[in-house]
């Protein structure tokens, strides 16, 4: 998509929806797959629960729930991106969790949640994307029955690095982090999730989580330049970088990834918070 229909649908989601994106957030999802369960079970959500997995993506989260709740339960994916939602639940309805289901849904406009209400409502990596994040947020809230949670998931940019210190690796974490910023996103977001959930209504969380994750360089290096060459569409268009710099920049990642292949990238912490709705 070009960043003028992107702009067109005031869609600020910079990553772009090629199937190499979608097999990295398939990945991604894998990779922050125990952070989630953590709090899953820190809640208790038990089989026959509801479930609203908001911004479902490739639907990895969405198994993790099925799982946990059973047939009795309920499961339902939200995303603007019908597509992929839609791909997500026919690979899990084939794997046999015919309690999934989902809805084409756009967060970031004044709409109710569909599904009704649900004794979980999940968002990682999702607020991230949304100028109107304090809305969606209230809005999510909304979709949490009395007795039910809110769990939000999100990134801090600020670890990002990789030992040793490489100005390749810091110059495309440079390239996306100022392409993310410029189309209204929020690098620093997870740090902010207490102040936002005051803001929408919320109230101060009833706890918080901090997950890391350290990969070997050639896996963290590989993951990094996808998300780059994601982005890099609104970087070009935005005179963030060049074709020709940014060339050169995946060009030194190869040769940096070769020369140190014990070295090791750390990813974005990945900051949860939670909050229980009182019964009514």
């Amino acid at each position: 998509m070009s960043t003028t229909q992107t702009e067109q649908r005031g869609n600020t989601y910079a990553l772009g929806h090629a199937p190499e994106e979608y097999n990295r957030l398939r990945a991604q999802a894998r990779m922050w797959e125990g952070a989630a369960g953590r709090l899953f079970d820190r809640i208790g959500l038990a089989s026959g629960a509801s479930c609203l997995d908001a911004g479902c993506g490739p639907g990895e989260t969405m198994r993790a729930m099925a799982e946990r709740v059973g047939p009795t339960g309920r499961v339902v994916g939200i995303d603007r991106d019908a597509s992929l939602g839609g791909l997500a639940v026919e690979m899990l309805h084939g794997e046999g969790h015919r309690q999934c289901s989902f809805r084409e849904h756009d967060l970031s406009q004044a709409a109710t949640v569909p599904g009704g209400s649900f004794d979980l409502v999940y968002a990682r990596l999702l607020l991230f994307h949304l100028p109107q994040r304090v809305d969606a947020l209230s809005r999510l809230w909304d979709a949490v029955a009395p007795g039910g949670h809110l769990i939000i998931q999100d990134y801090d940019f600020r670890s990002i690095g990789a030992v040793p210190d490489l100005a390749s690796i810091a110059e495309l974490t440079r390239v996306f982090t100022d392409a993310f910023t410029v189309v209204g996103a929020d690098v620093h977001i997870g740090i902010r999730l207490p102040e936002l959930f005051r803001e929408a209504g919320v109230g101060a969380p009833d706890g918080t989580d901090v997950a890391g994750y350290l990969d070997p360089l050639p896996t963290g290096s590989a993951m990094v330049a996808q998300v780059f060459r994601s982005v890099l569409p609104v970087a070009l268009a935005h005179g963030i970088t060049t074709e020709e710099d940014a060339a050169a920049t995946l060009a030194a990642v190869e040769r940096d990834t070769a020369r140190h292949p014990d070295g090791q990238l750390m990813w974005p912490v990945l900051i949860g918070a939670w909050k229980r709705k009182e019964p009514a």
